[in-house]
């Protein structure tokens, strides 16, 4: 097998017509990229949103929600995608978004399935769902513009808008699936705009998951869209540096729990629910590194709210024994991960060796690890003094989780799971004391931008801040 190449010695230089404004974050409004700032992109959020809580006010909770699947073969055969609705956009272009979106878009979704629901099953369902197939398309678009760094290229809004329009007779006919097209909208907007401004973006996704009563264990493309929404959820979690907890209770990320005779049988009971999944399944253990990092926001709240606001609601149990437990969950999911989400080769950091290089051959264990890490970070970051000095174990480390987080982005350039690490490395980067090691981050940063479309500069630009570094400084050197 041949050696990792690490990205750092991937990059490539810079197109002269590529300038650095290209990569600020959108919420800045550079000249490159006008479009979070754009009236008409405002307007149609302000927009969707209204139909949204319009639609979750008339529509009544449900006891259960099966997911639909797909029409048979010879319902299939009579439909076929509607390229006629937006005469603006030439359909050469729509056909190149819709490639753009199997061959680009989707692997960015299903980096926690293997089953590749957004990849294969989503745009099956869009035969049949205008307002989905203008979603896909949608969001293909702004990806192309986002990556290529087009000044003034509004197709995505168009399509945007069109989707928008198309959603309300969906939510009329309260049809779970709209649940695809509400949360790729989501996924564009967070992509599209500050993701400061992530609560707007999320909370009516939370409202619809809630009325329909789609949960992380839900089955079928159904629950797939839900963990790509638990992740924006997470990302937001993160941003917010323990204000804010998940706009969707956590208690609503899995099915409903019979009476516990105490908070630690429900947490065992929901415990086993994964590990029941996850005994097969990697991408569900990835996605309960998802749910198990979410809680570690949820603690860092609640204690914040507690310390500043003297709030006690929640869990009645001391925070030192809520700590001990969650940390023991997380000990947990590393002890017990199946075969695939295992390193294939793990490399110290000797010769010179910034980081270490963790190669992964699954897709969902690259972001499930790196989630693990990350969570652990926060959890020592708050650890209790109750519990006394840190073991000497490299698990008790926050800067052994740091190198870790980093190395492991480092080693395994998965598009999709470079966009999920922007924030772990941001947690990881703040550890980070060496001149060596805020370059090699900062390259990250900036290939995840340059390579994904997404913005990342935003979070490295907080880093050279808590670095202590003048504002560009860092950019300057790499």
């Amino acid at each position: 097998m041949e050696e990792p190449v690490l990205l750092s010695e991937r990059i490539e230089p810079f197109s002269p017509l590529v300038e650095e404004e290209a990569f600020l974050s959108p919420g800045t409004f550079s000249s490159a990229d006008e479009y979070a700032a754009n009236p008409r992109f405002l307007e149609l959020q302000e927009e969707l949103r209204c139909v949204l809580f319009s639609a979750v006010a008339s529509l009544e909770p449900t006891d259960t929600s099966p997911p639909l699947e797909p029409e048979g073969p010879q319902t299939r055969a009579r439909q076929s995608l509607d390229f006629t609705r937006v005469i603006s956009i030439p359909k050469i272009k729509l056909i190149f978004y819709l490639k753009n979106w199997i061959t680009e878009c989707a692997p960015y979704l299903d980096k926690f399935d293997e089953a590749r629901h957004f990849g294969v099953q989503i745009p099956i369902l869009a035969q049949g769902s205008p307002a989905l197939f203008y979603a896909i398309l949608a969001f293909s678009a702004r990806q192309t513009e986002r990556k290529a760094c087009l000044d003034k290229a509004y197709d995505s809004l168009e399509l945007y808008q069109e989707s928008i329009r198309l959603l309300a007779p969906c939510l009329q006919a309260k049809d779970p699936n709209v649940l695809v097209t509400v949360c790729i909208l989501a996924v564009m907007e967070l992509m599209s705009v500050s993701p400061r401004d992530w609560r707007r973006h999320v909370e009516g996704c939370a409202a619809l998951f809630d009325s329909f009563n789609v949960n992380g264990l839900s089955g079928g493309h159904l629950q797939a869209v839900f963990w790509c929404y638990a992740r924006m959820e997470l990302c937001g979690a993160i941003i917010s540096n323990g204000a804010e907890s998940t706009v969707l209770p956590l208690e609503k990320w899995v099915p409903a729990m019979e009476q516990a005779a105490s908070k630690e049988a429900e947490e065992d009971m929901i415990r086993d629910l994964f590990c029941d999944n996850g005994r097969t399944s990697a991408d569900m253990h990835a996605n309960w590194a998802v749910y198990l990092c979410a809680k570690a926001c949820d603690l860092s709240c609640r204690r914040t709210r507690y310390l500043e606001l003297g709030e006690t609601a929640g869990d009645p149990r001391p925070f030192s024994e809520q700590w001990s437990r969650l940390w023991d969950e997380l000990q947990y999911w590393i002890e017990t991960r199946p075969p695939a989400m295992l390193p294939i080769k793990t490399t110290g950091m000797g010769s010179g060796q910034i980081f270490p290089e963790i190669l992964f051959a699954h897709w969902a264990a690259i972001s499930g690890n790196q989630l693990y890490h990350a969570a652990s970070i926060m959890m020592l970051e708050m650890r209790p003094v109750e519990r006394g000095p840190p073991a000497a174990k490299p698990h008790f480390s926050a800067i052994w989780h740091a190198r870790r987080v980093c190395g492991i982005s480092l080693t395994n350039p998965h598009s999709g799971n470079l966009i999920n690490a922007i924030q772990p490395l941001y947690i990881a980067g703040k550890l980070l004391s060496h001149h060596s090691e805020h370059v090699e981050v900062a390259k990250l940063f900036k290939i995840i931008e340059r390579t994904t479309g997404w913005g990342a500069l935003w979070r490295l630009k907080d880093l050279e801040r808590a670095w202590g570094y003048e504002p560009g400084e860092i950019l300057g050197v790499i």
